[in-house]
């Protein structure tokens, strides 16, 4: 399915239910659209999303400061806290910076709007009502509620925008250092792209630049706080280093690290499911399974990460060593497993995620914080409880009547302490 784009299209909301809230928010974008209009958002948006970052400083700042914030939260708490809320505010100040080329200050000024409405937009968008007949979204007159929902999509893009274009006027330079917002501006100033098209991308690298950082960094506080070996293990590795403002290259020096967030991204996919495809002709699957003409097809990540044929008898086991014992070893099973879509936390083939190398990184530097100055245990009252809330993270191209979400723990609680 992932080899053949001409035959299992990528497609969303914009096509299936296109009166929708949630095609409302999104719109056509880089994720879902097809054809043409895919090759020219990609052509437009590819460097920005993965130009190469040389300097760890301002994400590194970011991380310190959501450490500080954590322990401040902790001292205040005096018993496990909720991590979520402030994991959020980091996502949002990490991508503000590296793709809207804007500081949105979330960590230093929690509550503010842009923040808030992440928080409104995943409980609007996707009520139980809602979620299963989006028919009703035709009749907000009706249903208030819509109305509403569909009011706070368009202040979400309405303030997306104003924030955005406050910022200082960048020239083009084409020498890599343009950020995504910047050369959406510059191709809607060349007629390149409309303004609906404009900011439907905007909006979508928004949403999935945070979301999946977000989700991830749950799963890793949940694993790690329940495996002390590997969060000691990790945390060696880390010390060993011997230094305090390491580069983006000492950051790529690390094997474990890398490994941990690969397993991390193996066992806990922030978008384990996702039904965003349509056939544009009858074709088989797998030599089988005969599929007519526009049907909509998906994928689910977490059952190709575990599959025992692929991964062995211990497939549902945390065990970063199974990549590799260096990094040039684990940037090879990293390919090849993607290769044969057997590893597809980033999709695959053409349509493979352009922010990987960023979110790997941002990761890796995040870890390489919290784990040198803290340590932490899950709250032992907290009960495990995985989301599966479609319309999170690449998700956003999927419909309330696909089977589609992330998978992180919900409203985890953990108990941390500083390192003396």
């Amino acid at each position: 399915m992932f080899r053949h784009e001409d035959v299992y299209a990528k497609a969303g909301s914009q096509k299936k239910i296109p009166w929708s809230v949630i095609a409302a928010l999104v719109g056509d974008n880089i994720i879902n659209a097809h054809g043409e209009n895919w090759r020219l958002f990609t052509s437009i948006m590819k460097p920005g999303l993965q130009r190469r970052i040389t300097d760890s400083g301002p994400l590194l700042e970011k991380s310190r400061l959501f450490v500080d914030i954590l322990l401040n939260e902790q001292e205040k708490a005096g018993m496990g806290i909720a991590v979520n809320a402030i994991i959020q505010r980091w996502a949002l100040s990490c991508m503000g910076l590296n793709f809207m080329g804007v500081d949105l200050e979330s960590l230093e000024k929690p509550g503010q709007r842009l923040e808030e409405l992440q928080t409104i937009i995943k409980k609007t968008l996707f009520k139980p009502l809602f979620f299963n007949f989006p028919d009703l979204d035709k009749f907000p007159s009706v249903f208030h509620q819509r109305k509403v929902a569909f009011a706070i999509m368009q202040e979400f893009g309405d303030l997306l925008c104003e924030t955005v274009r406050k910022r200082a006027p960048v020239t083009y330079e084409t020498n890599g250092t343009e950020q995504v917002v910047d050369l959406l501006d510059f191709a809607l100033k060349e007629g390149k792209i409309t303004e609906e098209q404009y900011r439907n991308n905007l909006k979508v690298t928004f949403l999935t630049a945070h979301e999946n950082a977000q989700q991830l960094l749950n799963s890793a506080f949940w694993e790690l706080g329940n495996n002390q070996a590997i969060q000691n293990k990790l945390r060696a590795e880390i010390l060993a280093m011997e230094m305090l403002t390491p580069s983006t290259d000492d950051i790529h020096s690390m094997p474990y690290l890398f490994a941990v967030i690969l397993e991390l991204l193996r066992l806990y996919p922030p978008v384990s499911q996702l039904i965003n495809r349509v056939t544009t002709s009858k074709t088989v699957l797998g030599g089988d399974i005969v599929i007519p003409n526009h049907t909509w097809v998906g994928w689910n990540a977490l059952g190709v990460h575990t599959d025992t044929q692929v991964w062995g008898p211990t497939a549902r086991k945390f065990i970063p060593e199974r990549w590799g014992s260096d990094v040039k070893a684990i940037q090879n099973t990293l390919r090849s497993k993607t290769t044969q879509c057997h590893f597809i936390a980033f999709n695959a083939h053409s349509r493979k995620c352009l922010g990987q190398g960023f979110a790997i990184l941002q990761m890796k530097i995040l870890l390489f914080e919290m784990v040198r100055r803290i340590e932490w245990t899950v709250d032992p009252t907290y009960e495990l409880k995985l989301t599966s809330v479609s319309g999170s993270g690449n998700t956003y191209d999927v419909t309330p009547t696909s089977e589609g979400g992330i998978l992180a723990p919900l409203m985890l609680r953990v108990i941390l302490q500083e390192r003396k």
